[in-house]
């Protein structure tokens, strides 16, 4: 039995963040930082576009192991934790060690959801989540002639952003009306998808899957629920994900429903139990008179942050305004706040050119702003939102209003 003051389940961006936090903020106890992966933590966000397309892509670490030694950060990788003890305050994990903790940071991640159709087991279906998902992939696009991706969230349009070009047949399945639905307004929507055709993806929205069909065990062809077939030796899953929270509902800790899935935090991110945090994609907190979990690095590194905050005696509530990016070939994509309850957008600047940002409005309040090719847009915008500096309709259409002074002047 060891002890450590604080356990780090979970080694991705929130986790490795969490034990980096930590020190920089004077913390001089034992962290333990515990991986699943054999790998050395890495950055995820290259794994869908350039890496699977570069056969000499190496991984990106998120922090060299001297930096691990250095700071006195015990790194176990390749285990996982398979039972917790809250009475106890004991972890066991899958090397057969059993650790005594008194502060629990769930940095436990999420999963990517199965295709629930016959066939979706067979060879060369695939998902892409970490590193050995992404090597594989990679070795499989080195024969692959006809690729489909299912699913029109980030995960797929960038895979198919990064592989269309390539010359191979590649067609893009999306159950609802236009990609990335949930994530960005139709103008938005309406570009990427104008933009990826034009490179060589079929788009196919408002398509339904009905089955996957193979020989011997791997995968031929794709069959649409009207019975067309589409040729596939490579189908790629990116149809959303899991919260992995079983090791916490386990223990007792409380989680959410079907629907509103994730380990429920309060505004501090402390769970039920006053030893025990969660963190980064598999934490449910507080937004919006509501609830909401989300995948991003910036989610991930600043609760992780917050969280190491509160530890190390200087508590505050999480409140930041989430923002996100996307690269899509020539296409970055840069998002600052939420498209929930949108009911308005303005555009500034002109879409055609491929340079202009989308103004969306949650009544008279300025709720996010999405801008593609326009860093400096993005920029000025995450300070207004985080300011709640008010910026009307028409100043935001008006490509002569100063949005970089907005904040100065209120």
């Amino acid at each position: 039995m060891t002890i450590s003051d604080v356990v780090i389940v979970g080694s991705g961006h929130a986790g490795v963040q969490a034990a980096a936090s930590l020190r920089e903020r004077g913390f001089e106890g034992r962290i333990l930082l515990v991986g699943d992966e054999p790998d050395l933590p890495y950055h995820r966000p290259p794994l869908s576009k350039s890496f699977i397309v570069s056969p000499d892509a190496e991984l990106d670490p998120l922090r060299s192991e001297e930096f691990f030694r250095h700071n006195d950060i015990d790194l176990w990788r390749g285990t996982r934790a398979i039972h917790l003890d809250l009475c106890a305050r004991q972890l066991e994990f899958t090397n057969g060690e059993r650790v005594r903790f008194h502060h629990l940071i769930l940095a436990l991640g999420s999963r990517n959801r199965t295709l629930p159709v016959e066939g979706s087991d067979l060879d060369g279906i695939v998902g892409l989540r970490t590193a050995q998902d992404a090597v594989r992939i990679r070795d499989r696009l080195s024969s692959a002639q006809h690729v489909v991706v299912v699913g029109g969230g980030f995960i797929g349009m960038e895979f198919a952003a990064a592989v269309a070009p390539s010359g191979r047949s590649v067609t893009l399945f999306e159950a609802a009306t236009r990609t990335l639905a949930r994530a960005v307004s139709p103008q938005t929507s309406a570009f990427l998808e104008g933009t990826h055709t034009a490179a060589g993806l079929t788009l196919e929205s408002n398509a339904s899957i009905s089955r996957i069909e193979g020989r011997r065990g791997v995968v031929t062809a794709v069959v649409k629920d009207d019975g067309t077939h589409i040729p596939a030796d490579l189908v790629l899953v990116g149809i959303g994900a899991l919260p992995n929270t079983e090791l916490a509902e386990a223990a007792g800790i409380v989680t959410g429903p079907r629907g509103a899935e994730g380990i429920v935090v309060d505004d501090h991110l402390r769970t039920k139990h006053p030893a025990i945090s969660a963190i980064g994609d598999c934490a449910r907190f507080p937004y919006n008179r509501g609830t909401r979990r989300l995948e991003s690095v910036q989610n991930a590194v600043d609760q992780a942050r917050c969280v190491a905050a509160r530890i190390t005696g200087s508590p505050e509530r999480y409140h930041r305004v989430p923002w996100f990016w996307s690269h899509q070939g020539e296409v970055k994509l840069q998002i600052a706040g939420s498209i929930d309850d949108v009911h308005r957008t303005v555009v500034r600047g002109d879409t055609s050119t491929g340079r202009f940002s989308i103004f969306g409005y949650r009544g008279a309040e300025l709720a996010v702003v999405e801008s593609v090719n326009r860093p400096g847009e993005h920029l000025a915008a995450r300070r207004i939102l985080e300011t709640r500096s008010p910026v009307l309709p028409e100043q935001a259409a008006d490509p002569g209003f100063d949005l970089k002074a907005v904040h100065s002047r209120s």
